[in-house]
């Protein structure tokens, strides 16, 4: 299409100087057509870019790789966006090694300026500028603006449960932009993906392809009923999100995602991935952070859950230690780490170069309908069902599916209850710290101990974006992880507590100086690693 409209072009160029020769006799009829031939034959037209989807696509596939970076070069970027942030905090990785130029970090909840500054400025430079370029040419009924949307409130909630106030509303309409309370943040994303999910799910009614964007679209390959599944998924999860502190709001859309009536993600095959094809490829970064680089491995948590439980998905998510064999993890906080006495007696995380990058599992709706149904009663089976039909899909995504029944009935396993550094022997009672509770369902147990054991195997589930599983760590206060080594590094986040939050970027008091201050207003606290969110208020 592209060349057949340059050969035109050229032919308009070649005729042009015979044309003008006509247009003394006829000066009106001549203008009524100049707009067709000022056109530059080495550019795609506007025409062009709509017919074949160049002006959304393209961006489109932008917003995609910007979610969890990835991209040439882009490990470095992938680690201080999500792996030295949500990733630590949540207690998945811990590194092995230390920073010459930050040697008290954010594993030490000592945050580090260029490290917390990241997250948002990539999210604003790669979601929300192609976002905007795509919402320009579209109508508020378009299905590319739809997808855009969803892929936004995706992207922009793990932001904002970051910071906690950021700019949303007013972006792209000022050089410096005011910033939203996060309750209004949360206000908008549900008006986004209600209008998004209308949008699709008519579009699937009338077009009997029901694929939009496929040669854009590495996550489902245009598969619209899929997008339709992801985005009730993300509104179920921000209506848990709030649950704590808007009750009534958290039921309303609660309800409007679950009984919505292309629904919910239903099975391993709806998870969201993004894949590497032809026209997208890239080294995975948690392949270059845990194996080529060896700065971060399993950490103690995950160690003292997963061999607890001897838990068949232990050995997907990571390798066995090469010296011994096994699965061990490191403390994080620690200080001074010696890089060479861990690298070869703890567990990389088992991606490989070429491993698709993961973004929302299946199984994550299955867990966010056990609590819904326990909150408030919504849902058509009962807790146990879909908190068992959580791990399930779990093991489904995992491969290990056979080994399913066991483990979902095993009522002696529990965490263990001593952590073991490898590297020294010594040996730390963690039991206080952990949810030290079984696998089996007890619907005898009280609702609190009932949310508590949903909300460990949701944290395993969530497994590898420790960003989600911080987030559901600080509103509910479960699980248990094992504590920072030593919070003696820091000023701001309490003895024995999880960090809360980042700061504002440096980079906003410098840029956006006004408008940051206001924001830090909004916090109802200090610009802090211990001030918490809006929603953040069980804890």
């Amino acid at each position: 299409m592209i060349q057949s409209m340059k050969e035109s072009n050229m032919i308009i160029k070649n005729v042009l100087g015979c044309t003008l020769l006509l247009c003394g006799l006829s000066f009106s009829s001549c203008t009524d057509e100049f707009e067709k031939w000022n056109v530059n034959p080495n550019e795609v037209s506007p025409e062009e870019m709509q017919q074949d989807n160049l002006n959304t696509g393209a961006y489109f596939s932008q917003m995609e790789r910007g979610v969890f970076i990835v991209g040439k070069d882009m490990g470095g970027e992938y680690q201080i966006t999500q792996a030295l942030e949500g990733d630590l905090f949540a207690s998945y990785f811990a590194p092995i090694t230390s920073w010459d130029y930050a040697p008290y970090n954010n594993d030490h909840y000592a945050l580090y300026w260029n490290w917390y500054n990241a997250p948002f400025n990539d999210a604003y430079k790669n979601i929300m500028q192609p976002w905007k370029s795509i919402n320009d040419v579209t109508t508020s009924n378009s299905p590319a603006r739809a997808l855009a949307n969803v892929v936004k409130v995706l992207a922009m909630n793990r932001i904002t449960d970051m910071y906690g106030p950021i700019p949303y509303s007013k972006f792209g309409k000022a050089v410096q932009v005011e910033y939203d309370a996060q309750k209004d943040v949360y206000d908008q994303f549900f008006n986004e993906l209600d209008s998004a999910i209308t949008v699709l799910t008519d579009y699937v009614s009338t077009n009997k392809s029901g694929t939009y964007l496929a040669d854009y679209d590495n996550v489902y390959n245009g598969n619209v009923t899929k997008w339709i599944r992801l985005a009730n998924t993300i509104r179920l999860r921000l209506a848990m999100r709030i649950s704590n502190v808007d009750e009534a709001k958290a039921r309303q859309e609660a309800e409007a995602a679950i009984s919505q009536r292309i629904g919910l993600m239903k099975s391993a095959d709806d998870d969201a991935i993004l894949h590497q094809t032809t026209t997208l490829t890239f080294r995975h970064p948690l392949w270059e952070i845990g194996t080529s680089w060896d700065d971060e491995h399993m950490s103690a948590t995950m160690d003292c859950y997963l061999n607890g439980y001897n838990d068949p998905r232990l050995s997907v998510y990571f390798q066995p230690a090469d010296e011994t064999g096994e699965f061990h993890g490191v403390r994080n906080g620690m200080s001074h780490i010696n890089k060479a006495s861990y690298k070869g007696v703890t567990s990389r995380m088992n991606f490989s170069q070429g491993s698709d990058m993961q973004w929302v599992h299946a199984a994550e709706a299955y867990f966010l309908l056990a609590e819904a149904k326990l909150r408030f009663g919504l849902g058509d089976k009962t807790v146990q069902q879909y908190y068992e039909e959580g791990i399930r899909t779990s093991f489904a995504s995992a491969g290990v599916a056979a080994n399913v029944d066991g483990y979902i009935n095993n009522k002696t396993n529990l965490p263990k209850s001593a952590f073991v550094d490898v590297s020294t022997g010594r040996s730390t009672d963690v039991s206080s710290m952990l949810s030290m509770l079984p696998v089996a369902w007890d619907d005898a147990a009280s609702n609190d101990e009932k949310l508590e054991r949903i909300m460990i195997q949701k944290w395993i589930a969530l497994y590898p974006d420790g960003q989600e599983a911080w987030s559901e760590m600080r509103r509910t206060g479960y699980p248990g992880w094992v504590k920072i080594q030593s919070y003696d590094y820091q000023r701001e986040v309490k003895q024995g507590e999880m960090i809360s939050r980042l700061k504002f970027p440096t980079t906003e008091y410098s840029n956006n100086s006004t408008n940051t201050q206001a924001a830090v207003k909004l916090l109802n606290g200090e610009d802090n690693a211990g001030t918490r969110l809006w929603w953040d208020v069980k804890r």
